[in-house]
């Protein structure tokens, strides 16, 4: 399974939209725009088709964190 495929499973489980992924990763301090979000969730034999790298899913997954559970308490 690709990170693509992850990414895709991910959107549709947690119900989530283009604008509310970017604001996923902008918790995790990566930025991307609509349109290169929208290349990751094509097929992959359309020409704007745009691997998703272990980055971008590792920032999603640590921005998801924030997203769902609050920043990590400072101590």
């Amino acid at each position: 399974m690709s990170n693509n495929d992850i990414m895709k499973k991910l959107r549709v489980a947690l119900k989530l939209n283009d604008e509310e992924i970017v604001e996923i990763l902008k918790l995790a301090n990566f930025a991307i725009t609509k349109s290169e979000l929208g290349a990751i969730f094509r097929k992959e034999d359309h020409p704007n088709f745009k691997p998703c790298g272990d980055q971008l899913l590792r920032n999603f997954l640590n921005g998801l964190i924030i997203y769902k559970r609050g920043p990590m308490p400072s101590n």
